[in-house]
């Protein structure tokens, strides 16, 4: 397998893939989508830039966090492309995901404390159950699972359990 040497300025889509740990199909998939890019030699062999690797670390890392390709993009987009990135540059891109994670750690924290007597829907607890919805009640507060998504229904309407 190649190897990408520390001081190169440039990674073959196989080196790339090798150090980033990420397959030649991801890679060209990126830079399709928008999130990466490439020169081409006179043999049309694609050659990215050493900078490339912080940016596939920093795509990963995104999507592990549930964070769409699209968004991605946009705040990849933020970045200088006539130079390396600096930390300051990362630094302000990075403060992009602050509400989204805090957003994201409210609705999984939601999740788990209301979720907490549930037993893998037998259902043994409808009467204690978030999801329970009866009559489809919830449907005029919106579409999906309300009681998830949102803070409870206020006590004492006909759709509070």
């Amino acid at each position: 397998m190649p190897q990408l040497a520390w001081n190169a300025k440039e990674a073959t889509v196989g080196e790339l893939a090798e150090r980033s740990g990420v397959a030649p199909s991801a890679l060209r998939f990126y830079e399709r989508e928008g999130l990466i890019s490439s020169r081409r030699t006179s043999g049309n062999q694609r050659r990215y830039s050493r900078d490339t690797l912080r940016r596939v670390a920093f795509i990963r890392t995104s999507q592990r966090l549930g964070i769409p390709l699209a968004r991605i993009r946009e705040v990849l987009a933020l970045l200088p492309e006539d130079r390396t990135p600096t930390r300051e540059d990362w630094a302000r891109i990075s403060e992009c995901w602050r509400s989204d994670l805090d957003e994201r750690i409210c609705t999984l924290q939601r999740l788990r404390d209301n979720l907490t007597d549930c037993i893998g829907c037998g259902c043994l607890s409808l009467d204690r159950c978030r999801l329970s919805n009866p009559d489809d009640a919830l449907a005029d507060h919106g579409p999906g699972p309300r009681r998830l998504l949102e803070d409870p229904v206020p006590t004492g309407t006909a759709t509070e359990r």
